[in-house]
């Protein structure tokens, strides 16, 4: 799971960004004592269910663990960037213009893993040959080529014709899918550099998030005695916030680093490899219970008529 990367390289991208954007969703549920109240068995029962499922999966081998865990992980990262464009266009009317663009969301960042899958990269996703055993698949390269530019250019004329159109654009909107074509592009396909990857898909996945619950969560709440985020508002406040998740990421990747990985930081503790079975499966769960949670958490409840 860990790369090779400096020590500042590594505690910026990984901890301070990666790592941290995991914890700030902590804003949105677990110090949320309503929000827990109201949904026991979701909040309480996905961290188990986390862990029961990785101590299943490690029976099967370290490999099988990190394999479905990357799965998982790509994933929830194909659906936080639909996400974040249902969001730029809540205001838009459900059409076939919304239609094209939940399309093309999905093919900027479902062909480059596509690509990778049958042509392994010079980095991985968590740990080396993880995606090795879907190689075996037939070779499909050339036709969901064909599709992605075939997409990419249906996108790029009807962007073009409403502007025209009705004068207006959504510029969040477009930026996102802009910038979601270009860092999953040239982040996995073009550079195929372990840097360049970790850089572009880090900085556009969870810097936007941190952001998303900063101010969805804390900012645009009516500051009063009973919001016990009101501490948060201030500009002293933001960086109070950013210590917080900091705190949390680094003391996570902390116990990582001292129990498995001994790259950064190594007390020599020698933890035996036995032990691995069940600790890898616990110290994942709060990545882990973020994918599952993130399904859950910003689904807009169904309106009742």
């Amino acid at each position: 799971m860990e790369n090779h990367y400096s020590f500042y390289t590594w505690l910026f991208l990984i901890v301070f960004v990666d790592v941290a954007h995991v914890y700030s969703t902590l804003f949105k549920t677990y110090f949320v004592k309503e929000e827990v109240r109201k949904r026991k068995l979701l909040y309480y029962g996905i961290p188990a269910l986390s862990w029961v499922l990785g101590l299943i999966l490690y029976q099967f081998g370290s490999l099988t663990f990190w394999s479905v865990l990357a799965l998982v992980a790509v994933f929830h990262f194909i659906r936080q960037q639909y996400g974040f464009m249902r969001i730029y266009a809540r205001f838009e009317p459900n059409n076939w213009s919304k239609k094209i663009d939940e399309v093309a969301v999905y093919s900027a960042t479902i062909f480059p893993m596509l690509y990778w899958f049958k042509t392994p990269r010079a980095f991985t996703w968590f740990v080396e040959n993880e995606f090795n055993w879907l190689k075996n698949l037939p070779d499909y390269i050339n036709f969901i080529a064909i599709l992605y530019v075939l997409i990419l250019s249906v996108w790029i004329i009807k962007t073009v014709f409403e502007f025209f159109k009705t004068k207006q654009i959504n510029i969040p909107k477009i930026m996102l899918i802009t910038g979601t074509y270009l860092s999953w592009y040239f982040g996995i396909i073009y550079f195929n550099n372990d840097l360049v990857f970790t850089f572009l898909n880090v900085i556009s996945h969870g810097i936007p998030y941190v952001a998303l619950i900063y101010i969805r969560e804390i900012k645009q709440k009516e500051t009063t005695k009973h919001n016990k985020f009101s501490i948060f508002q201030s500009t002293l406040g933001i960086f109070l916030f950013i210590a917080v998740i900091f705190g949390f990421a680094f003391f996570e990747e902390f116990l990582w680093e001292i129990l498995v990985w001994n790259e950064h930081f190594s007390l020599n503790l020698n933890v035996s490899i036995n032990w691995f079975q069940f600790l890898v499966p616990l110290l994942v769960v709060p990545q882990l219970t973020h994918y599952l949670l993130d399904g859950f958490i910003w689904r807009k409840p169904k309106k009742v008529n």
